[in-house]
């Protein structure tokens, strides 16, 4: 799991080192306003809250820290992803851990979840490639999208499927 993660962000960091920094904060028109700094921002955060639980073994999500340098500047994302990934080349074992969070809008509704390292991993990985079609969007929307793999913001199972219907 580590592995895909890993080739994952460093697709990500690809593409960010194409852009020009008014390409990452540029707002735009078909997702609303939505940048893709900040759309890399939420998936970053997300791993962060993965490999900073603090002392406890609970991954919350929704307490993440919201760094906004991260979807404004392009150089703090590309020094996140290479946090993420140093973390990720490190020997470390699946562990059992907590996921916690409140998935309805109401207030106060925070439940628990056994989880894995692994587990978590895997979702954001599947995170990540959501908003990486996202991410796709925008790039259309700037015509960028030389600047990306064809598979970029699709999923594998999805990449498999379209190379049987293929043959």
């Amino acid at each position: 799991m580590k592995t895909y993660c890993k080739q994952n962000l460093e697709e990500i960091k690809k593409l960010i080192l194409k852009l020009s920094n008014e390409e990452y904060v540029y707002a735009s028109k078909l997702l609303s306003k939505a940048t893709i700094g900040q759309h890399i921002r939420h998936i970053l955060e997300f791993y962060q809250s993965v490999f900073n639980p603090g002392n406890s073994n609970i991954i919350n999500y929704d307490n993440r820290k919201r760094n906004l340098e991260i979807e404004t500047n392009s150089v703090v994302a590309i020094q996140i992803i290479d946090e993420i990934c140093a973390n990720l080349t490190r020997n470390f074992i699946d562990k059992q851990l907590i996921l916690e969070g409140n998935f309805c809008a109401d207030k106060g509704n925070k439940i628990q979840i056994q989880t894995t390292l692994n587990r978590e991993l895997a979702y954001c990985l599947e995170h990540s490639i959501h908003h990486q079609a996202l991410i796709k969007v925008g790039l259309i929307e700037l015509e960028r999208t030389h600047f990306i793999d064809s598979d970029f913001g699709i999923a594998p199972a999805t990449i498999r499927y379209k190379k049987v219907c293929a043959q």
